[in-house]
């Protein structure tokens, strides 16, 4: 498998960037303490399964067959990244509002989840143009779908679940307008030296 390890890190500071799927984990562990986050973390990470599923597969064709195209979605991730990192640099920070609890249901939360991320550009771009970059195209397609996939679901199960329980416990600084810049601050500097590595690496 190409670049396992810096698939790895570029993952995960995908999901612990700010985003839907993290200012809606927050809220609800805010909202309903960390058992009531477990329904949306769940949908998330379903929702995650439905994007690769549907973008990475199809273009995992198209660069079988065509170097251009290869090239094309390479430096297309790189960009995003890079137009990522930008852009959450001139972002103010993440808005969270504790609110009083209401419902609690959990199907409701991970139904929640998976409607997020079919409409997060964020999840959609990293399975079309991202992803694809770490998928050795010499060695079995299936394999590497599954065990790239299976280690973002788990990063996102990780990263969310490491939200919710810290949530309480730091919720003023998550709710203060400095610990979204520094959220954001962080997330873009990484992004940045990302997408540079990302437009660099070769097959």
């Amino acid at each position: 498998m190409h670049l396992y390890l810096l698939f790895l890190v570029v993952a995960a500071v995908t999901v612990l960037s700010p985003g839907p799927g993290v200012v809606m984990t927050l809220t609800n562990a805010l909202r309903f303490g960390v058992r009531g986050t477990f329904g949306g973390i769940l949908g998330i990470a379903f929702g995650a399964l439905i994007v690769a599923a549907i973008s990475a597969t199809s273009v995992g064709v198209l660069l079988a067959t065509s170097a251009v195209a290869f090239t094309t979605l390479k430096l297309l991730g790189a960009a995003y990244l890079i137009y990522l990192g930008i852009k959450l640099w001139r972002s103010p920070g993440i808005n969270i509002i504790e609110q009083t609890a209401q419902d609690t249901s959990f199907s409701k939360r991970f139904i929640e989840g998976p409607s997020l991320q079919l409409t997060n550009p964020k999840a959609v771009f990293f399975f079309i143009s991202i992803f694809p970059q770490f998928i050795d195209l010499q060695s079995n397609y299936s394999v590497q779908f599954s065990i790239l996939v299976a280690t973002y679901i788990v990063l996102v199960l990780g990263i969310h679940s490491l939200y919710a329980l810290f949530a309480k416990r730091a919720k003023q600084w998550f709710t203060s307008e400095r610990g979204g810049r520094v959220l954001n601050k962080t997330a873009s500097a990484t992004f940045v030296a990302f997408g540079v590595a990302l437009a660099s690496a070769q097959k």
